[in-house]
């Protein structure tokens, strides 16, 4: 597989859906079911009976995972969503913010 356009830590943007504008970080990346998890964003609400474990229960919000479509990596520069290309620098393979062409890694 090539490499990875949307990584874990990245900060992106949510470009459909009932959080479209929204940004947040990436926790996780699901590869092969073509997901991630995004912090503060496509949070659900799950209801929790009392155990031993959680003797309180309660309502937990948890962030779902959303398909990565619906996410592009914020440009470094200014924030707005882009697209993401792979250049060689200095004998590296870094990403490449498309709109801007700032660096995405170190």
């Amino acid at each position: 597989m090539a490499g990875a356009k949307i990584k874990k830590g990245d900060q992106v943007v949510v470009l459909s859906g009932r959080d479209k504008g929204q940004t947040g970080t990436v926790s996780q990346v699901m590869p092969k079911e073509g997901k991630v998890v995004v912090e503060g964003v496509n949070v659900m609400t799950r209801h929790r009976k009392p155990s031993q474990t959680n003797p309180q229960g309660g309502i937990d919000r948890v962030a779902a995972p959303m398909a990565m479509a619906k996410v592009a990596v914020a440009d470094p520069k200014d924030g707005k969503p882009t697209r993401v290309r792979f250049e060689e620098r200095d004998g590296k393979k870094v990403r490449v913010a498309v709109k801007s062409g700032e660096t995405i890694d170190g």
